[in-house]
């Protein structure tokens, strides 16, 4: 029988999705155009402790949406910046396996098997038929429960090391409630349940609006094309709630941004836009139903508003302690990933 998908799988943050954005999209590969003094590290990218990133791994992360951004017109600056990012993702990625097997929180093949059932029945298919839809898309099961491993062991590291930390206090959730709903308990009209993909530009995130917009169409396609369903690809790509699929929950249609409801006016439920180009980055928006305003409870809206609460402290707090952990741990970028930090230090990121 299949069962849901524990919790503590579900947690995602930034990091759990940098495991799978190979999945997806995110980045472009190098084309044979390593510099002479990554030759001579011998295709190591960086050092982090003991661990090693190579090149090659960049690569394979780096690979999916080369085309589409050489198409777009984006200069070799930008993409040897998009290598930079994608190697501090590989970084990221190095530092919570050595979190990993520092505690002892590997998973186990019971787990892996556990959220193999989850993820089916979360996509109403059997494990079977996600076995077949995974190797359609260039996996091995081999290949897949290792990318889950990953996922389950980053969610051990989180719930252990920064979820503990988090509390949400009724009096936050309460004045949370008064802040979106207290005022709203006489108002009529259209609302709408949404979903959002946010890739991000500018600010932390050092993209260009192009390099957004290139990995924003990449996942449009995908998703379009069947390949991925939309909760799928924004675990993996987008920068606003991956943990939750992007989810937004029911918004009244009066609250929305402009460019929100203007995507929104020809589009019929079930229905996925286009790439919608903002100053903050590129966006992609599913509707997933429209109903008439219905008064929100507080009982009705609790639960929900509690986790977002807790997301957004959990974002905080896995930063704050990730930054930390980077400062305890031996990290050296090599050859133009080395020249290429040098230059984000004095953009002042």
């Amino acid at each position: 029988m299949l069962t849901t998908t524990p919790a503590w799988i579900r947690c995602f943050t930034l990091v759990v999705k940098a495991a799978l954005l190979a999945l997806v999209s995110a980045m472009a590969p190098l084309q044979g155009v390593s510099s002479a003094s990554e030759v001579l590290v011998d295709g190591i990218a960086a050092q982090v402790g003991s661990q090693i990133v190579l090149l090659s791994d960049v690569h394979e992360l780096s690979r999916p949406v080369e085309e589409r951004m050489r198409a777009a017109g984006l200069s070799d600056s930008e993409i040897q910046s998009m290598r930079g990012d994608a190697l501090e993702r590989l970084i990221e990625s190095k530092l919570i396996e050595s979190v990993v097997a520092r505690l002892e929180l590997q998973a186990t093949e019971a787990e892996i098997d556990a959220a193999i059932a989850g993820i089916a029945q979360d996509n109403g298919l059997t494990v079977e038929q996600l076995q077949t839809s995974v190797e359609s898309h260039g996996l091995t099961l081999a290949e897949y429960r290792q990318k889950l491993q990953g996922e389950i062991e980053r969610s051990k590291v989180l719930n252990t090391m920064v979820r503990s930390r988090i509390r949400v206090e009724p009096e936050e959730v309460r004045a949370a409630f008064d802040e979106r709903f207290g005022d709203q308990q006489d108002r009529s009209g259209e609302e709408v349940h949404l979903r959002h993909i946010l890739v991000g530009a500018g600010g932390a995130s050092q993209r260009s609006v192009k390099t957004a917009c290139s990995i924003a169409s990449d996942a449009e396609k995908k998703i379009k094309g069947g390949e991925l369903t939309f909760d799928e690809t924004a675990r993996r790509v987008t920068d606003m709630n991956p943990e939750a699929a992007g989810e937004l929950g029911w918004l009244h249609v009066e609250d929305l941004a402009p460019w929100m409801s203007n995507a929104l006016k020809n589009m019929q439920p079930g229905d996925v836009s286009g790439v919608i180009e903002t100053s903050f980055g590129c966006n992609i928006l599913e509707l997933v139903e429209r109903r008439d305003y219905q008064v929100v409870t507080y009982a009705e809206a609790e639960a929900a508003l509690t986790a977002e609460i807790t997301r957004r402290k959990m974002d905080k707090e896995y930063l704050d302690w990730l930054e930390t952990l980077r400062k305890q741990t031996y990290i050296s970028r090599k050859g133009s990933y080395a020249e290429g930090k040098k230059s984000m230090a004095r953009r002042g990121r």
